[in-house]
Parts: C-alpha cells; structure tokens; sequence
C-alpha cells in the first residue's frame, strides 16, 4: 500500500511540472514592467529611463530587446485588453495584407504571423538610440571576451577598463580565472583595477592603486593625478597612490628610452640601406650620384607596381607580392643605374663636376617621368598581413614588424655587400680598380666591365631601400629628397669607401636624429645634425676611417 501511494504521488508530481522545453519564463519585476509601459508612451524621459532600467538587467535577451528596438523591430499589440511588446521578424504578403512573424519581447520564442495593421511600432528617436548604444557596446565587448583571438580579448578587456562600468567586475573576474595569455590577463587586470580606483571605497582603492604602479598602467595615471591629493584618503591610500605614480613615472622614462632606442635603430637601417649604394658609388668609384635618390624612388614604384599586379592576377596570394617585389625593385634600379653608367656616365669618370650635374639632372628626369606614369600624388602601398602589427617586449612598447623587418633587410644587406667587396673574386676585382687602374688593366682586369656592375650594384642597393621604405612611409616621386642628404652625410663622416664607417654612422646620424626631435622639433633637429656633422668634418676631414681616393693612384 506504501508503495502505491508514492508511485501515486510521483505520478501527480510529473503532471502538475510543466513540460520540457516550455518551462515558464523567469518572473518580470515591477520596475520592468513599468519600463516596458513607459515605452509605448510618449514621454521622452521616461523612455529614456526605461532603457536605462532594462539595460541595466544584464540580462542578454533583454539586451537583444533593446537591440530590436535601436533597430525599429519592437512593435506594441493590443492583447486580452492589454498592451504587449513583440519582436518583428520576416515580412511576406498574404492574400491581400502585409503580415510579419512575431517572437514575444522577453522569451524571444515564435508567436506566428500577424497582420502589421495589428501592430504599432515602438519608435526610437536619437535620444533613444543614444541611451540604447551603451549598453550594446558594453554586451559586445563582454562577448569579446571569449573571442578565440587574444588580440580580441585584449582589446575587449582595455575596453571595459576605459569604461570602468562597475557592472562588468564579475564578467572581468571570471575571465581572469580561465585567461592564459599574458598580455590579455595585463589588460584584464588593469580593467579591474581602473574600475575599483573609480567606484572602490578606502582600503579597495588603496589596494587598486598600488596593483596599477606594480603593473605599470600608462591608463591609470590621469586617475591616480586626480586621486593623489584626496583629502579624504587614508594616510596608507595617498601613499599607495604616490608611489604608484611614481613607479609610473619611472616606467614611462623607460619605455621612451626603448622606443626612442628603437626608432633610432630603425632609421639607421633605412639611412645604412641608402648609404650602402653610395658608399660604393662615392666611395669606391668616386661618382656624385645625385640620382640616387630616385633610384630608391624607382624600387618603391617597382613595389607598387609588383602589388598591383598580384591584387589583378593573383588575389589569393596578395601576401607573397612584398616578397617578389624585393628582388624586382633591385632589379628594376639596377638596371636603370647600368643605362646610366653605360650610357653618359662611363665617359666622365675623373670629372666630378660632370657627374654632378649630370646625375642632377637624371634625377629630374626620373622624378619627371615618374610623375607622369603614375602622377603627382603619393601612391598607396599595403602592408602584408605579416608585416602588420608588432610585437610586445614590455608593458607598453610595440615593436612594429615592418620596422623589424627593415633592421633585418638591412643587417643581410650589409652582410652581401660586404661578402661581394671582400670575400669574392668580384669584390677583388673592385678593389683592385679603385686602388690602382691601370695595373688592374695591366692584370687583365676588364676596368669598364667593373664599373658597370659596380654602379649597377650600387643602385640595385637604392632600389631595394626604396622598397623597405614602402612600408613605412608615403610613396611620391619626391621620395628620394627626403633621405638623399642624409645619406650623404653617412658617407661622407663614416669615411667614404668604408663600409665599416658607413655602418657606425648610420647607427649615429639614425640615433641622434631620434634623440633630438623631440627636444628640438623635426626642423632644428636636422639642421643641429647638420652642424654637429660639419664640426665633426672640420677635426676629422677624412671621416670615421680615412680611405685613398680612386685617383690616388700608387
């Protein structure tokens, strides 16, 4: 009997329980059904509010709600009397009258199709829209969060910090637990204490205040100015806040010395790429090529060109076109630079003021016809995707990897070169000719072959510079006046001939005109270079390392 009576009350139980799948749905308070009253209304502040009170649920179906009705989709039904909020869907024609499919506002679950005569639209003017958008960011973000990307989570994270929405602490804390990536749980741990510095209470602040000098949050330092001289802190809080701003203080020096270190080293690499061209042009053959700047201008052309032609023929493979344009850009200068030697230049060797002009002249009418082909405006040169972005090395430095690529292009590029001068029977060659002529002749050197291919060397060097240098600045047929002068400000105080000296001085002229520009502006800082550099040539004529002439013949 005992049996029975259970099994008959379990059976009671299963009934009575609503069936799976069409559980009720959790209870709306009374603030929310206030809210949805208020937005059939035409009160503007208290739709305003009514925004306010549902967005502040949390809730994501609500949040989808309050996307709907950004998106003029929630309309108002007259129902058993009273007035319900739905979602529109999927418009059709039925018969005679336009229909749309309905879902109900909160469970979000179909309703079927209803005539739209049936319903009135909820509209959200711009005071509306304006109130709706922060709560859609911030369900955004907070979805961010759990992005397989951790540059995604990353950025979801800074976010949140700079929103410093108290809310959202429970959100950041969980993902803190399951985060793994090093530099998503930095901005994790930052976002939590940006938001407890502005919301927290006594010891709260203390302890967010000295978690952000330990992290070295750049963020935080604008709130811990304002929050230093509270007087209302405890003696252990305006401590706490003092010393983390100035662990901040000591970070920011640091950090600017390693980006200041940096650039210097990645302009070094751009001036060491110019000037190797014209230590072997100037230096070894004793030719002012005034043109050589254009001839980097050529190898940037020579990659917008090589892009061009990938983004038409090859669009899958867009990412490979940097890597075909590099050789093709030395290619493409070099063979310019052998036109020019073979054509005018081989007859004026031993006449610098020829050369000169002559090279000054080239150089106009490369720039000319180079505005002509592709015009006057600069010409837009894409980064591949893994030239983009950079690298963290510390709290709050980058380095970017088109600049690492061109510090590397240039550490091979003086490894070549210095392979082809002193360690191949070409390079004894060269040497050979530059030091004495005539014997070289004598020896059955071919003094006219040397030239070609040394000048054409040269100037294949250029063009691949002018390559590097697509991915960092802006391509015009002007390109090569803004590097010339400083390249030969290389040359020249490193010791002309000497790839020794040119290296050394492209890593001093880079760095210092890093170091200066901030102090002295962009203008002064070139001509103090420019100065310091003559001074220099006044005690040291010959540069870093002097070297015999091409016609100081023995």
């Amino acid at each position: 009997m005992r049996y029975r009576l259970v099994a008959l009350l379990s059976l009671l139980a299963w009934l009575a329980a609503p069936a799976a799948g069409h559980a009720a749905p959790p209870p709306r308070s009374p603030e929310i059904v206030r809210a949805l009253a208020d937005l059939t209304g035409d009160d503007a502040d208290k739709r305003e509010a009514a925004v306010t009170v549902i967005g502040q649920t949390r809730d994501p179906k609500w949040i989808r709600f309050l996307g709907a009705l950004r998106d003029g989709s929630v309309y108002a039904r007259s129902k058993a009397g009273a007035t319900e909020l739905v979602i529109g869907g999927t418009k059709a024609t039925r018969g005679d009258q336009d229909v749309i499919d309905i879902a109900s506002a909160y469970e979000q679950e179909p309703l079927g199709a209803v005539a739209l005569t049936d319903l009135k639209e909820v509209p959200a003017d711009r005071r509306l829209r304006l109130a709706i958008k922060p709560f859609l960011d911030a369900d955004e973000t907070r979805a961010q969060l759990a992005d397989s990307d951790p540059a995604v989570r990353q950025g979801a994270a800074v976010k949140l910090g700079n929103q410093a929405d108290l809310a959202a602490v429970p959100t950041i804390e969980e993902a803190l637990k399951k985060e793994t990536d090093r530099w998503v749980r930095h901005a994790l741990t930052e976002a939590l204490g940006l938001i407890r510095l502005a919301h927290g209470k006594g010891d709260e602040r203390t302890d967010a205040a000295r978690t952000l000098g330990e992290i070295h949050s750049a963020a935080a330092r604008d709130a811990l100015d304002r929050l230093a001289g509270d007087p209302a802190a405890s003696p252990a809080g305006r401590q706490a806040r003092t010393h983390a701003i100035r662990q901040l203080q000591r970070w920011s020096l640091l950090t600017t010395t390693v980006e200041t270190i940096f650039q210097g080293a990645s302009l070094a690499s751009i001036l060491l790429l110019m000037a190797l061209g014209l230590a072997i042009v100037f230096g070894l053959m004793g030719v002012i090529n005034m043109a050589h700047g254009e001839l980097m201008a050529l190898g940037a052309y020579a990659t917008f060109v090589v892009q061009n032609w990938f983004r038409a023929a090859l669009p899958d493979r867009l990412d490979l076109y940097f890597v075909a344009a590099l050789p093709i850009s030395f290619l493409v200068a070099a063979a310019v630079g052998l036109v020019m030697e073979r054509g005018v230049i081989r007859f004026l060797y031993g006449r610098p003021l020829e050369t000169l002009l002559l090279t000054w002249g080239a150089s106009l009418i490369i720039q000319q016809g180079l505005r002509l082909w592709f015009g006057a405006a600069n010409v837009d040169v894409a980064s591949p995707s893994w030239l983009s972005g950079g690298y963290p090395v510390m709290v709050g430095v980058t380095l970017p990897y088109n600049r690492m690529f061109i510090i590397c292009l240039a550490t091979v590029s003086v490894a070549a070169t210095y392979w082809l001068l002193f360690q191949s029977s070409a390079g004894l060659r060269i040497r050979a000719v530059t030091q004495n002529r005539s014997m070289s002749s004598c020896l059955g050197v071919r003094a006219g072959v040397v030239d070609a291919t040394t000048f054409a060397f040269g100037a294949g060097l250029a063009g691949l510079a002018g390559c590097a240098l697509t991915q960092i600045g802006n391509v015009g047929p002007s390109l090569g006046q803004n590097y010339i002068v400083d390249s030969f400000m290389v040359v020249v105080t490193g010791g002309v001939g000497k790839l020794a000296g040119t290296i050394l001085a492209a890593a001093g002229l880079g760095g210092l005109t890093k170091g200066i520009e901030p102090a002295l502006g962009a203008v002064f800082g070139k001509v103090a270079i420019l100065v310091g550099v003559i001074l220099f040539l006044q005690r040291r004529p010959a540069g870093l390392f002097a070297t015999r002439g091409r016609n100081a013949e023995a």
